[in-house]
Parts: C-alpha cells; structure tokens; sequence
C-alpha cells in the first residue's frame, strides 16, 4: 500500500472565523500551455468537514534550480483573500457535501 504525504494544515482567521488550509498542489510547468496548472490549496472551516479547493493560474515559470514551494512561502493575504472569494462565490463550508473547486486568480479574488 502506498502512503500519501499530505503537507500539514495551518490556522487562518477570516471575517472572525477559523479555517484550516493546506497546499493541495504545487506549480507545474510544460512546455504545452494546456499542460500548465497553478498552485491549489486545500480549505475547510474550523468545525467543519466540506473542503474548498482554491485554484491558482500558473505564473510564470521559475528560474532552473528553483526551490519547492512550501506552505511557509504562501502568503497568508492571499489565502485569506481567497478564502473571502470562495465565500462571496457560494461555498458554504458548515454544510455537508464533496469539495467544491472554485478558480481565483493571481491576487486571490
């Protein structure tokens, strides 16, 4: 059996309430356009259980040697930004249901 290596959750506070996030995906890069996917993290509310995943465009494409982007390298206004969007775009994260893929754009909104 193969084990999955999910990156840890962090705490943020939006509009007074508490959501944990995590990275889903990491940039990746192809010399075909078509190929090309963003970053996506992963949401959910504190007390609840339906996910939101947060989907990036892909920017552009880093330097040879670059390193991983990790969790730490996120920034927090953008989660949160982003959060807000998914919010004003209908995911209600106290309901039950499966995980909801909304797009944002490079700022978050």
């Amino acid at each position: 059996m193969t084990r999955t290596r999910q990156s840890a959750e962090l705490e943020i506070e939006v509009d007074g309430e508490r959501y944990l996030w995590r990275l889903q995906r990491r940039p990746h890069w192809s010399s075909d356009p078509a190929e090309r996917r963003g970053m996506a993290i992963a949401v959910r509310h504190r007390d609840g259980r339906r996910e939101a995943v947060l989907e990036f465009p892909p920017g552009p494409q880093p330097r040879f040697s670059a390193p991983r982007l990790t969790p730490a390298q996120v920034p927090t206004d953008l989660v949160a930004k982003a959060i807000a969007s998914a919010l004003a775009a209908g995911w209600e994260p106290l309901s039950r249901g499966k995980p909801v893929a909304i797009v944002v754009d490079a700022a978050g909104g």
